[in-house]
């Protein structure tokens, strides 16, 4: 039986998913902790969504009295992403960045857009026949679901 969670796992954060983690993991690759990186990194971890580069941009720019650049943000996301710190998810409308970078699966709405991550723990009957139809030992794996909610949002009562 396939079991999943959808929210996200903010009780059990292991060190690899926590933003003080995140910020050893920058230590350890040699990555300077700028005033700028921190900031991109305190926004992804404190709005767990998937986010575009100018949404980060601009979600900062409105939290912060000091601005960061456009040039800043970008640089930093590739960055963190390169040295594996953020998820980067190529998207037909661009990237979109994450604080997620363990092995996790994505539900993405097909009326929003929104992307939901999801841990989904496969059966253990259903890795064995994959590995013996493909010869290849199964040492992770990532879903991507699309789908629509089962029921309609609620929507706003009028003033």
């Amino acid at each position: 039986m396939t079991t999943s969670t959808a929210e996200p796992p903010t009780a059990h954060l292991s060190l690899q998913q926590s933003l003080q983690g995140a910020v050893k993991r920058c230590a350890a690759a040699g990555l300077r902790m700028s005033h700028q990186r921190r900031l991109v990194l305190e926004l992804l971890w404190k709005e767990r969504e998937h986010l575009s580069a100018r949404d980060i941009f601009e979600k900062i720019n409105a939290r912060e009295k000091r601005s960061i650049g456009q040039t800043s943000v970008y640089q930093n996301l590739e960055t963190l992403q390169k040295f594996g710190i953020i998820e980067c998810l190529e998207r037909s409308g661009g990237r979109l960045y994450s604080y997620r970078t363990d092995s996790h699966s994505h539900l993405i709405c097909s009326v929003t857009g929104r992307i939901q991550d999801l841990d989904v723990q496969l059966p253990e009957d259903l890795l064995a026949d994959i590995e013996a139809r493909t010869g290849y030992r199964i040492t992770g794996f990532t879903m991507q679901l699309v789908g629509a909610p089962l029921q309609e949002p609620s929507k706003p009562a009028n003033p």
